[in-house]
Parts: C-alpha cells; structure tokens; sequence
C-alpha cells in the first residue's frame, strides 16, 4: 500500500503523477534557469505536454482531453512542479482555467473550433476575468458587451491575465446587464481581431517563465456565435471554475513546498558545517520536522477534498479553507528552506530561491486569503 497520504489515491493517478514528474525532469529542468530568465518557454512545450496526455487531463476525450478526473489534474500539479517552476505550471495550465466555461455553457461547435486545437497543443487559450478594478470581487466587472445587430461590441480592459501575451484567443467575461451577478457572461475574443491589444510581458516577483499580460479591448466586434451560453450566465459559470482552480492552486501550494522540502533536506544531508552534516545539527533536524508535517496536513486535506469533489461535493468553504493552509505552507516551507541553504538559497541559480519567490503569489491568485477567509467566516456565522 502506498504510503500517506498516497494511499487515498487509485493506481492511475500515482502512475499519472510519475509521467508528469518524468516530464518535468527530461523537458523543463535542464533549461529551467535559462527559460526564467527569458520570461517564456518554447511554444512547442505546450505539443509535447499534449502528446505526453498533460495538457488535456481533465477534459473530454471525444474533445481531444485526456479524460481523467480533478485528482488526476491534481498529479499533474505535483509533478510539474518537479521542474522546480510554478511559472511553467501556470503557463501550461492556463487552459484548465479557461476552457471549463466553455464545457460548461459552450456548444459543440465552439468546442469543436476553440477546445479542440488548445487541447492538441496548436493554440492557447487563456481566461481573461481580471480587471484593474475587479479582482477577487467578479461582481466589480466592467468591461461591456453590447449587442449590435448579429454582433456584440466589447470594450474594456482586463489585467493579470495569465498567457495573455501569447493566447490565441480569450474567455472573457463582460458585462451584459447591470445586475450585480445576473448581468455577466462570457465571450470567446479572437486576440487578432480589431481593437483587441496586448501589452508587452509584466514583470513580476515570481512565475517568470510564465507571461502575464494587461488586455484592452476598443469596440472589438465579436459574432454572438462566440457569446458562450447564455446572457448572464458567467457568473454561475466563474464560481463553478473557482472551486477547481482554487483546489488546484492548494495543490501549487504543497507541491511548492514539497519540493523546496527535498532540495532543502538533499543539501542538508550533504552540508557540512563546524565538522558536521546540517542533518546532525538539531535546529536544522527540527525545522525539517516541522516543514514535513505542514506538508503531509495540507497534501491530506487537499487529497480528500480533491476525492469529495470529483464524486460531485460541493465544499466552498473546506476549499477556500485549503486554499489559505496550502498557500501558508508553501511560504513557510520555502523561507525554512532558503534559510536551511544560507546564502546558496538567496541566489537565483537554486529552486529553492526560484520557488521562494513563486510562492508569495498563491494567497494571492484565485481569490486572496482575505476573501477566503471571508468565505470561510460566511458558512460559520450564517
């Protein structure tokens, strides 16, 4: 039997996990430092991802997906991560926040001409929710779509949009009337056409090899055969989408840290320091304990929640829950870990610095702990 908390896991998704891992080693790892510093990675990375079943884990198989289940988009999470990049993880998963809304409230055509190329690894897609104004508050949405004839004129601006700069097209959501939820939804944006412009790659603490982009949209014309369901559906549709990327994100966080972990427990056992390993020293055997505990209590909790969620529960608050104990694990642990490498953790040829900087973003991306514990504080006093 596996050992825990693997052991809540079937044998197709330790299996999943070892071929992403595997991928991560071969594809990213030997050209990780150099992608980083470029701020991307090579387009053909998302085709080898795709032939290796990565990229469309989650998703239909009759779409060109690799079927599978929110556990098996979990492994593939963890094993990326193995490149020692959230950036790479982020860039390549930008499709599994994306195309849910498209599965959800698409038709087949639409399927057949925006999921199916992204799928295979020929396009990317990215989802474009985030606004100068409306982050973690969907309702703030500004950007307007209105109706012109067989048309809908689209303008405003959407920021932090991850793959933004090399995405072939947009799921964006947009408003269509003005009540606050019921007048939002989504629409599949051509990046070449008319009024759609894309600012140059912004800087950012971490997830370097990962682009992210500001988009404006001036009057662009978009066919109401690109409108995704129904008018005001979006809504429905974003909170739907939250509790997978959020579950995810918890799963960023472990894997960021289970990883920072085994660099930090490697080059502690070969360290030597006064005449002695690091690993005979009791404060850096101490810290270890404790940052393999944290670990073990967020992969759990994310496990289980992962297994109530793909039999079909809804578990809003357990999620933003994880959310926030995941993120904070994955800062603790990096910092011990930065701090258990001394000064070769400070500098930007070790993971342990790349994924100590990749950390900061996740209680921030997906809904920031302030709201989730908001959420969390909303189920207990209601």
């Amino acid at each position: 039997m596996p050992a825990f908390p693997d052991h809540w896991l079937d044998e197709t998704h330790l299996a999943f996990r070892q071929t992403c891992q595997r991928f991560a080693e071969e594809e990213i790892r030997p050209h990780i430092d150099e992608w980083e510093e470029q701020g991307e990675f090579p387009l053909g990375l998302y085709k080898k991802a795709a032939l290796a079943g990565i990229l469309g884990v989650g998703f239909p198989e009759e779409w060109g997906g690799s079927g599978g289940d929110i556990m098996h988009c979990a492994m593939a999470t963890e094993g990326l991560h193995y490149g020692t990049s959230g950036g790479i993880v982020a860039g390549l998963g930008s499709l599994g926040i994306a195309l849910p809304p498209l599965f959800f409230l698409g038709n087949d055509e639409q399927r057949e001409r925006f999921a199916r190329p992204v799928l295979a690894g020929d396009k990317i897609m990215a989802l474009a929710v985030t606004e100068p104004g409306a982050g973690s508050d969907v309702s703030g949405i500004r950007t307007r779509a209105v109706k012109s004839g067989n048309d809908y004129i689209i303008s405003g601006s959407k920021l932090f949009i991850t793959s933004g700069c090399r995405a072939d097209s947009y799921m964006a959501l947009c408003r269509t009337g003005e009540d606050k939820h019921g007048g939002l939804t989504f629409f599949l944006i051509d990046r070449h056409s008319p009024g759609v412009s894309v600012s140059a790659p912004l800087r950012k603490t971490g997830w370097w090899a990962s682009d992210t982009a500001e988009i404006s949209f001036d009057e662009v014309r978009v066919p109401e055969e690109n409108r995704v369901g129904g008018e005001g559906t979006g809504f429905l549709a974003v909170m739907q989408n939250f509790q997978q990327e959020r579950l995810v994100l918890a799963t960023y966080g472990h894997a960021t840290a289970e990883v920072a972990f085994k660099e930090a427990l490697r080059y502690a056992k070969e360290r030597e320091a006064f005449g002695r390993r690091l690993t005979s020293m009791q404060v850096i055997r101490h810290k270890l304990a404790e940052m393999q505990t944290k670990i073990t209590v967020a992969k759990s909790m994310n496990y289980s929640l992962g297994l109530q969620l793909a039999a079909g529960e809804y578990l809003v608050k357990e999620v933003s829950m994880a959310k926030n104990f995941s993120s904070t694990t994955a800062m603790e642990v990096t910092y011990e870990a930065v701090q258990i490498l001394g000064g070769m953790g400070y500098m930007r040829e070790t993971a342990v610095e790349r994924l100590s900087r990749d950390a900061r973003l996740l209680p921030i991306g997906g809904g920031t702990q302030e709201i989730m514990n908001e959420i969390i504080a909303k189920h207990l006093c209601s």
